[in-house]
Formats: C-alpha cells, sequence, structure tokens
C-alpha cells in the first residue's frame, strides 16, 4: 500500500466512494430534529388551504367600502363566518380567520372608526389588500422540503404545514469511538504519574452526536494487541463506523493497524498532506468505516471535521462537505511543509471577512479550539503567509 502523503481532497474523496445512504426510516415529525430528509415531502394540499386574513380587522367588499358599513358577523381563526358578505356590509375579523364570500379585502382595525354597530373605513381600499391567498406559499403537489434537508425548527415547521406527521428519514449512524493509550484515565480520576484524563473520549462523542450519529460505544483501550483487537471486534459487530483515537502510527506500541488487519478492516489511505494530522487512517470492511485520527487532542478534532464529518453526514444522505469560503489572514503566519488547518476566529464587522488564529496552533494546545469559528488553510511552503492574502476556510 503506497505511503506517500494523499492530499486532502483526495483522502476526502477516497472517504465519499466508501459512503453509501444508511436505510430510510419513519421519523414522528416530534421526533425528527437534527435527522435528514430520505425522500422528499411533498404538500398534500395548498399551504394556506383558503384565503385568510393577514391582520385583525373587518373584512369588506373593495368597491362598496365607503360610508359606514353594517357590521353583520365575526369569522375568527377556526371559526369562519356563517354568511356571505353583501354590498354596505362588513364582518369583523381576526388574523388567520377564513375570508368570508363576497370579500376580497381586510382593514386593519387601527384604520377605522366603529359605532352603535356600524364601521368607517378611514382608508382606501384595493382588491387583495391584507389577503394570504391559498397556496400562497405551496401548491398541492409541490415539493415542500427536498431529500437530504437537515431537519430544523424551521423545516419542520413547512413539513407538518405540508400535512406530514410522520417523515422518511436516514437511520441513524451507529458510531463506536475508542481512545487508545494506557495513559487514558476516566474524567475525573485520580491521576498517577504519566497519566492524562480521555479528554478526546468526550470531544469526539460530542462531535459525532452533533452530526446526528449515535454512539453506542465508547472507551479506553489499552496499548496491548490483544486488548486492541478483542475491543475492534466489539465495535464492529455493533457499528456502522468506529473512530479511533491514537494508536495509528508507527511505534513498538502502535496496535491498531495490524489488529485491524487482522479483522479484515481495508485500508484506504494513511498519511495525509497536513498540520496537524498528518498520521490519519482510514479503512473499510464491507459498508463499514474505520477512521483512525491522531491522538494529540487538536490533530483529533481537526481530522475529525475534515473526514469523520462529511462521512456521518454522507452516510444520512445529507450534503458531505461545507463550503468553502475566502477569508483575509489578520496576521502573518510561517508556513510549513504540509498544508496546516490553522483554528481562526472570523471577523466580518468592517465587511471584510478576517481570519485570526484563535491561539497557540500546537497540536496539543486544546485552547485553540474553544474559541475557533473555522479552519483555515495554509498552503504548504516556506517564508510567511503574510497578513492581508487570502486563504480558503470552511465553517466548524
Amino acid at each position: 500500500m503506497p505511503t506517500e502523503l494523499l492530499s486532502i481532497e483526495s483522502a476526502r474523496a477516497a472517504v465519499a466512494s466508501s459512503c453509501a445512504p444508511l436505510p430510510a426510516e419513519p421519523v414522528a415529525v416530534d421526533d425528527a430534529a437534527g435527522r435528514v430528509l430520505a425522500g422528499d415531502v411533498v404538500a398534500v394540499a395548498d399551504v394556506p388551504r383558503f384565503d385568510n386574513s393577514a391582520m385583525d380587522g373587518f373584512a369588506v367588499r373593495s368597491e362598496a367600502s365607503s360610508g359606514p358599513l353594517r357590521i353583520v358577523d365575526e369569522a375568527r381563526a377556526g371559526r369562519p363566518a356563517s354568511s356571505a358578505l353583501a354590498a354596505g356590509e362588513a364582518i369583523r375579523i381576526s388574523t388567520g380567520a377564513p375570508l368570508p364570500a363576497g370579500a376580497d379585502a381586510v382593514v386593519p382595525l387601527e384604520r377605522t372608526r366603529e359605532a352603535d354597530g356600524r364601521v368607517t373605513v378611514e382608508a382606501s381600499v384595493e382588491p387583495g389588500q391584507h389577503v394570504r391567498r391559498a397556496g400562497e406559499d405551496l401548491r398541492a403537489g409541490a415539493v415542500a422540503l427536498p431529500a437530504g434537508t437537515v431537519l430544523g425548527a424551521g423545516s419542520l415547521s413547512v413539513a407538518v404545514g405540508a400535512g406530514a406527521d410522520a417523515l422518511s428519514c436516514a437511520r441513524r449512524p451507529r458510531v463506536a469511538i475508542l481512545c487508545t493509550g494506557d495513559e487514558l484515565r476516566p474524567p475525573g480520576a485520580a491521576l498517577g504519574a504519566g497519566e492524562i484524563h480521555n479528554s478526546n473520549a468526550t470531544m469526539l462523542g460530542v462531535l459525532t452526536r452533533q452530526e446526528g450519529a449515535d454512539v453506542v460505544a465508547a472507551g479506553a483501550v489499552p496499548d496491548e494487541r490483544a486488548a486492541t483487537e478483542a475491543a475492534l471486534t466489539a465495535a464492529l459487530a455493533a457499528v456502522d463506523v468506529v473512530v479511533l483515537s491514537g494508536g495509528v502510527s508507527v511505534g513498538p506500541h502502535d496496535h491498531v493497524k495490524p489488529a485491524l488487519a487482522a479483522l479484515g478492516v481495508t485500508q484506504r489511505f494513511w498519511r495525509v498532506d497536513l498540520q496537524p494530522g498528518k498520521p490519519t487512517w482510514f479503512g473499510t470492511r464491507g459498508a463499514q468505516l474505520v477512521f483512525g485520527l491522531p491522538g494529540n487532542p487538536v490533530s483529533s478534532f481537526v481530522t475529525f471535521a475534515l473526514f469523520a464529518r462529511p462521512a456521518l453526514r454522507a452516510l444520512q444522505g445529507a450534503e458531505p462537505l461545507p463550503a468553502r469560503e475566502r477569508a483575509t489572514l489578520a496576521e502573518d503566519v510561517p508556513r510549513r511543509g504540509r498544508v496546516q488547518a490553522l483554528r481562526v476566529r472570523l471577523d466580518a464587522r468592517d465587511g471584510t471577512l478576517r481570519a485570526m488564529p484563535s491561539g497557540a496552533q500546537g497540536s496539543h494546545v486544546t485552547g485553540s479550539l474553544v474559541a475557533a469559528d473555522a479552519l483555515a488553510f495554509v498552503d504548504a511552503g516556506e517564508g510567511m503567509a503574510r497578513a492581508g492574502s487570502q486563504v480558503a476556510i470552511e465553517r466548524l
């Protein structure tokens, strides 16, 4: 297997080619936030279903709205007027109430004067004024939401308005997160010499859930071949995706790659032209995906964002890659021998999108993640990437 450095784009392409959307399942609309549509949502009827008032006021006939009009009925949301409107008449109406037969306009309450059961309109009236027409939002049979939509509050409102009570959504990917290292201890545990808390398991779990996936197993694995193989065997029996942190390099205690090979996982790539994140590993076993991320926390974060996040989205049928934008570097940045993924804060207050490094950029310095809005990509080379130069960015 070639071991030359792979470009970020080529590595992403290798991941994308290995992702097949997971099967669809019905999900009640009240449980569908964050899910991804597996099929179009089609409006079962016009939205709105009937002409209705956009204001509290009076429904009138525009051509016969002068002079005092006799108030003959009331239309409320859910309670239409019981009579049609004739010349010289008005019907009191609430926002959202069906427009009475015979009416073609609504006069807002504040543009009227009421006395003795009659109302005088104190403004000109045009046909269609303050009326929401049937089908103005959606026509029956129109696509309300396309497949691939990530469902949020607005899109779920549209789905319910279109007549849906359940939606066809891709199944959530099942993910196992395994962090390798004899030194790892649970959060808050007392630490001995050379030991550290397992922050990567927490971080990667949050990142995984943010992409709509379920973490069904997570834990630390000691630097032993038998323990590594046992943990991977259990994980691969239960999940769609395994995310490993650490153990994918070439040291004498890095057992992940030989254990994966023994379990039938085929290596698709190893080592990417990226700083931080060079030793990233990716493989497949059938439809299952395995990501071997570096153990340094920042490297693990960056490589998850660049490779595992798009895969979790693709498995659900969502657009896998965020749009790349351009930003102006706010300060000089030394170039390195590989493409750098800088953690940056974004500032657009002066009308120009500026990218400012969010802290020290070492792969062990987690403080740079706290305020980061995006990754900014600085090409490999010598010298400095100067303040004022343009860089590609991806928002986090």
